[in-house]
């Protein structure tokens, strides 16, 4: 009664978009004024060290090989600690800002001015597999949408002929939690994201052998007709009109994704740019491919685009992705030039062609890692008390940097945030409000920051 009567707060009601199944990736209007249209997201999948990339402690150099004050006793993920251990690459000043970055990417340094840094994140998991669900779905258990599910479900996307969310796993394969990285959860299957990227073109998509052009385009255009006979017949059939919408897309996408994911047509000079054409290190080459294929999606005005540099292990800790618990250097030496030309090249490209004015680019991993190496070895283990992200393009401030870790880089102490605070930016940039999009399932009203979350105001542009 007071609901009907509007006594209850107006603002605490679920905003859930109207969606024709139809049409269910038609463009839909945000909450409010967005400031970005797309995101593009960057995922270092295995954990990259910010004590080794972008959170500069010069306190952990002055004081290496000393014990963790107050941590002697310390078991983290794999077990004992030993002392704390300054990077092996040096930090050095980038940009006008004079952001201290570290050799191991030096060209995504020389875009510190351009970033806004993000230093006190924290998660609620020392896992993998649940780190990334967290970091993907703001839940550390399987079954939840991710963040381009909900943002798809939302906003629809303004192109008609290529997926609203596109997935593109790195060149080794898949990251650990697979596709819960961009899975729907329980929003309409439609909302999926579709994972291939420039070395594995969409699976399904081209027609049998021995079945020609014409005869395919007749099937189609028989089944089509027979479809939307039965729906006048029953014009309350939701999952059907959903299922035409689908058959309808995969016909177009026949045309346009093999058009998209064809780098044939991008010039000698970009290929180089991004290191797509290095012969000397294939692995790079082929990661290189995959953000000029993200670039040409955003292009063509993809909703989410989810870029993964790393996969799940495969020939031991650290050899697939940035999981370097027993032997970091060597390790991270072969990752890093993997992600940073061709990330750099990929943030380089968009803003020469005036794509950041609609994108916001989010680069993040699952959780952090040790200042400390671990006893007996070489390498650094979990830590998701105080780890880094950071955002660039439309929407938030650049150079800027927002919350800090301790001196030795262990724990977020200073404007300490969560993912979910990070999840909620994300979503007001995107004109969404986090606490009213919402999903009723199984008697809960459901959304990506759960019961929890608060807008980083600070940073937004």
């Amino acid at each position: 009664m007071l609901h009907q009567q509007g006594l209850l707060a107006a603002n605490n009601a679920p905003l859930r978009p109207q969606i024709d199944p139809s049409q269910p990736f038609a463009s839909r209007d945000s909450h409010f004024a967005p400031r970005a249209k797309n995101v593009l997201m960057i995922f270092c999948s295995g954990a990259c060290s910010q004590i080794d990339t972008f959170d500069y402690k010069p306190e952990l150099i002055k004081r290496h090989g000393q014990p963790l004050p107050g941590a002697e006793n310390l078991l983290t993920f794999q077990g004992a600690q030993g002392n704390l251990t300054k990077s092996p690459w040096k930090f050095r000043p980038r940009g006008e800002s004079g952001k201290m970055v570290s050799d191991l990417v030096p060209m995504l340094g020389e875009l510190a001015d351009e970033m806004c840094f993000f230093h006190s994140l924290t998660g609620k998991t020392n896992t993998h597999g649940p780190g990334e669900n967290f970091m993907s779905t703001g839940f550390t258990l399987d079954g939840f949408p991710s963040m381009g599910a909900w943002l798809t479900w939302a906003l629809g996307t303004e192109n008609t002929d290529l997926p609203a969310y596109v997935a593109i796993p790195d060149p080794r394969g898949t990251p650990q939690s697979s596709v819960n990285n961009w899975g729907p959860g329980f929003l309409p299957a439609a909302f999926q994201g579709t994972d291939f990227n420039a070395a594995k073109p969409l699976r399904n998509l081209q027609r049998p052998a021995g079945i020609d052009a014409e005869t395919d385009r007749r099937t189609r255009a028989f089944l089509q007709s027979m479809n939307r006979r039965h729906l006048e017949d029953y014009p309350g059939d939701s999952e059907l009109a959903a299922r035409i919408a689908s058959y309808e897309l995969a016909a177009r996408m026949q045309l346009s994704v093999p058009e998209v994911s064809d780098l044939s047509t991008e010039s000698a000079a970009t290929l180089k740019m991004y290191g797509a054409d290095d012969t000397q290190n294939s692995l790079k080459a082929a990661y290189a491919r995959n953000c000029i294929l993200a670039r040409r999606l955003v292009e063509q005005g993809v909703r989410f685009v989810q870029v993964f540099n790393g996969a799940y292990q495969t020939g031991g800790e650290g050899v697939s992705n940035w999981d370097g618990h027993k032997a970091l250097e060597q390790q991270y030496s072969k990752h890093g030039p993997v992600l940073d030309k061709p990330t750099a090249a990929l943030v380089r490209d968009m803003k020469q062609r005036g794509l950041l004015k609609d994108t916001l680019i989010v680069w993040c991993t699952e959780f952090g890692r040790m200042p400390t190496f671990q006893a007996g070895a070489s390498g650094r283990d979990h830590n998701p008390d105080g780890f880094t992200a950071w955002m660039a393009g439309t929407g938030v401030k650049a150079p800027y940097t927002y919350g800090a870790t301790d001196e030795f880089g262990h724990k977020a102490v200073e404007k300490v945030a969560t993912v979910y605070d990070f999840h909620a930016t994300i979503l007001h940039i995107l004109g969404l409000d986090h606490e009213r999009l919402t999903f009723y399932h199984n008697g809960i009203e459901r959304r990506l920051t759960d019961v929890h979350g608060h807008v980083i105001k600070e940073v937004l542009s």
